[in-house]
This record gives C-alpha cells, structure tokens and sequence, in this order.
C-alpha cells in the first residue's frame, strides 16, 4: 500500500463499533530496534486521541523482524481523524525507511458484540 492508497474501505450499513485494524510491519535488516522504537513511539499520542480505545504493538517472539499492531476506535471518524494526524502521515511517509516489504493491514469488521 502507498500512502496515497492508505484509506479505509466504505463501512457496510450494519458495521458497528468499535472500528478495528491489525497490521503486519517486518524490518529491514538491520533496523529492526529502530523499527521498534519508532513503532513505540506512535503509542502515547495514539492513546491521546479523542476515540482511542486500544492500540498496541507487538514483536513476535520467534521472529523479531515481524511486528504487530492493533487499533480500536469509538467510531470510524476517530479512525479517520487519527489518520490526518502529522505524527502518523509523518510515519506513513518515511515508513519504508524501516520496512523490508509495506505494511500488511487489515481492516476489520465487529462480529461479535461489544461490551466496553
């Protein structure tokens, strides 16, 4: 995905809260603490956000190269709203900086219900 391309799927009519994402950013060789950092960096603002409900990010155990994150939204204007901010347009720009591939993420859709 470019960041030109970086844009959430039109909400089916029965979508409900909470507006979720997970993706997949594997390093470059070499800058994978570097990844990490500035994927870690992104977690205190993100949290900040009007909307923000979880976000995390995860490095995998067998493979250090490979991180996860997750993002949970009050709704799908906080997400849209947390994607304009400078800090996460800033890390969309210069992301391949670290990535070895683009980012793999998937937009997700509430199955189940949800109790806050």
């Amino acid at each position: 995905m470019s960041n030109a391309d970086f844009t959430l799927p039109e909400p089916d009519a029965d979508d409900v809260a909470p507006y979720t994402l997970v993706g997949q950013a594997r390093a470059r060789p070499g800058q994978e603490d570097a990844l990490e950092r500035v994927l870690l960096s992104l977690v205190a603002p993100t949290r900040r956000e009007a909307g923000a409900l979880e976000y995390h990010v995860h490095r995998d155990r067998a493979d250090p190269c490979l991180f996860v994150f997750y993002e949970a939204w009050q709704s799908l204007g906080h997400l849209k709203a947390h994607l304009q901010q400078p800090y996460i347009i800033d890390f969309l720009s210069r992301r391949m900086d670290y990535l070895a591939e683009d980012m793999d993420v998937r937009w997700l859709k509430m199955a189940s219900s949800y109790a806050a």
